[in-house]
């Protein structure tokens, strides 16, 4: 935690990611800002929606301290990146990315958010170091339902391949 708690200024969002990354780590069944935020004591998840929606910092620092301390750690000249799309079954239709899509998860088309994983393995270890959720057609050309979400402007839509080369770039 020390690599990255430089990165929140306030003391607030410095213990809520303490709170949110033990979260995370703990062998929670389910793990969502309700669950989080349980686990860390508070009543309700507003303290770590808070976090990862409006709190100010920012999450490239972050990664890129999460990836200097898995280099120091784990590289290894026989070190690789491994990609991975992932889907995440949803009910609702506000989450961020949801639409009716195929996920491998599910094995057919279904109700999903899609998301690419960058892990890093090598003889020392493995973990994984990135994540980007794909943004489909239906969100980025839908002014209205973005606003909504919060989604930034500046997201586009790009294939699950693109993502992950964009990804895998970026570390």
């Amino acid at each position: 935690m020390d690599t990255i708690e430089a990165r929140f200024t306030r003391p607030e969002p410095r213990r809520r990611v303490r709170d949110f990354v033990a979260g995370l780590l703990a062998p929670l069944p389910v793990k969502n800002c309700w669950t989080l935020a349980e686990h860390a004591g508070d009543d309700g998840p507003g303290g770590m929606q808070d976090l990862i929606g409006r709190a100010s910092w920012d999450d490239a620092l972050v990664r890129a301290d999460v990836r200097d301390f898995v280099t120091a750690r784990l590289g290894h000249p026989d070190g690789v990146l491994l990609v991975d799309e992932t889907g995440d079954l949803k009910k609702g239709t506000q989450a961020v990315g949801v639409q009716r899509q195929y996920s491998g998860t599910a094995g057919k088309i279904e109700n999903c958010q899609l998301a690419v994983h960058l892990s890093y393995a090598s003889p020392l270890g493995h973990t994984l170091v990135d994540v980007a959720l794909y943004l489909p057609k239906s969100w980025t050309d839908d002014p209205q339902r973005r606003t909504q979400a919060g989604v930034p402007d500046s997201a586009a839509s790009y294939s699950c391949p693109e993502r992950s080369a964009e990804r895998s770039d970026a570390g």
